[in-house]
């Protein structure tokens, strides 16, 4: 300043003009060397940088550059300049060293929220990330962040040490849980979800208080993210996850079986004993015959042992046209290459009911997805629909139009032949 001053009273201006011009010139120097900084800093120095992030083998740092960490952080520099030149202008000093240091607070506080941000993308890259979502914690400690960064701008924008702005805010103490209830209880319940491993990101989970039956694809501070199955998107309140029930169905897709719990309605009135042509027919059946032949052998010898009187089919042990059919479909389940083999197959009658007798197939599908699990369980009663009527079954429903019809159809038959007659 004091160079720029002499050069001007050399040229032969007066005090006045002397003290305003040399300001102008300083203050466009100034602003001039803050613009030559910040492009040599993005342009050389940011470049070199990229340059070496790209070049090495790490991923992180990449990260790092996506998230502008260092585009961020040289906004510093400009700042850092017209703080160091505020002695330049005495009367201004205290304004401009103020002004500086708010604002080198403020970029501060932009790096460290993006580079927070980094560190999170970073921790999802792992597959630790979906059992131990880090997110709500990332959220606090930017709230954290927040807070003490703006008390720290406050105080230096007023000239105070930010002690006496904490200790005031100890009144506002009631207010501020108020404000941050949901933030403390997600907080609260996200440590819980977290150390419990009670959900995941990828997890399917239903709970029907809130609509939600689908994918979690987010975990937040406050929220947990559900795509539902229609695409919709439902958002639950963290805490509600601890307070509420839910169901999740990770530990079925990672047993590696879905269960089939499922019955058909037998009409009770198509059971009865086998016959001898309906025994010969059902030993044609590959599932069957090995069945057949040792069941029978174990009914005869069962007989002869106890002097059953053969005469009367309702004496001694008689293969039913239901339990065979029973048999059967087990077999046939035990066959199938998209039942899971080591978990539980049952197939069962349950109690009779006005609708019939079910039989229950309870068993697993090897795959879980839910395309293939739907297709294999259409496929498998597709299958027991069709073959029921070979073992003398009919399978129970409620009369339709169509059967109404064919009894008018069979009344007006019968009609017709009486009157012949």
């Amino acid at each position: 300043m004091n160079f720029i001053r002499n050069q001007l009273e050399n040229a032969g201006m007066t005090d006045p003009m002397t003290f305003y011009i040399s300001n102008v010139i300083m203050i466009l120097f100034i602003a001039l060397l803050c613009i030559l900084a910040n492009l040599i800093t993005k342009k050389v120095v940011l470049n070199a940088v990229i340059r070496i992030v790209k070049s090495n083998r790490y991923h992180w740092d990449d990260i790092i550059v996506e998230k502008r960490v260092f585009h961020k952080l040289s906004h510093l520099v400009p700042a850092i300049i017209i703080y160091l030149f505020a002695p330049v202008f005495p009367v201004y000093q205290s304004l401009i060293e103020k002004l500086s240091a708010a604002y080198m607070i403020l970029a501060t506080i932009v790096v460290l929220n993006a580079l927070m941000d980094a560190f999170e993308a970073i921790y999802r890259s792992f597959e630790i990330s979906k059992i131990r979502p880090i997110k709500g914690y990332i959220q606090v400690m930017k709230i954290v962040l927040f807070i003490i960064g703006g008390i720290v701008l406050i105080s230096s924008l007023i000239g105070q040490n930010p002690l006496i702005i904490l200790s005031g805010l100890g009144a506002l103490s009631a207010v501020l849980m108020l404000i941050f209830k949901d933030s403390i209880l997600g907080l609260v319940a996200g440590i819980q979800l977290s150390s419990n491993d009670m959900v995941r990101v990828g997890d399917w989970i239903e709970m029907p208080n809130y609509n939600a039956d689908g994918d979690v694809i987010d975990i937040t501070l406050n929220t947990v993210k559900v795509m539902n199955f229609d695409k919709t998107i439902t958002m639950i309140p963290s805490y509600a996850l601890i307070s509420d029930s839910f169901r999740n169905w990770r530990s079925m897709q990672l047993s590696g079986g879905r269960r089939i719990k499922r019955s058909i309605r037998i009409d009770t009135s198509s059971i009865g004993f086998c016959t001898d042509e309906m025994i010969e027919e059902f030993k044609k059946i590959h599932y069957l015959s090995d069945y057949l032949t040792n069941r029978l052998t174990e009914i005869e010898e069962y007989n002869l042992k106890h002097n059953i009187n053969r005469e009367s089919r309702v004496n001694g042990r008689q293969l039913t046209n239901v339990g065979v059919f029973r048999e059967y479909i087990r077999q046939y389940l035990t066959h199938h290459p998209g039942i899971h083999q080591d978990m539980t197959l049952i197939v069962r009658q349950l109690a009779p009911e006005e609708t019939g007798l079910p039989l229950e197939i309870y068993a697993f599908s090897s795959d879980t997805s839910w395309v293939a699990y739907e297709s294999l369980q259409a496929d498998i009663f597709d299958h027991i629909f069709a073959v029921a009527p070979t073992f003398g079954l009919r399978i129970f429903q409620n009369p339709t139009g169509y059967d109404i019809a064919r009894l008018k159809e069979s009344a007006a038959a019968a009609g017709v032949e009486a009157e012949n007659v």
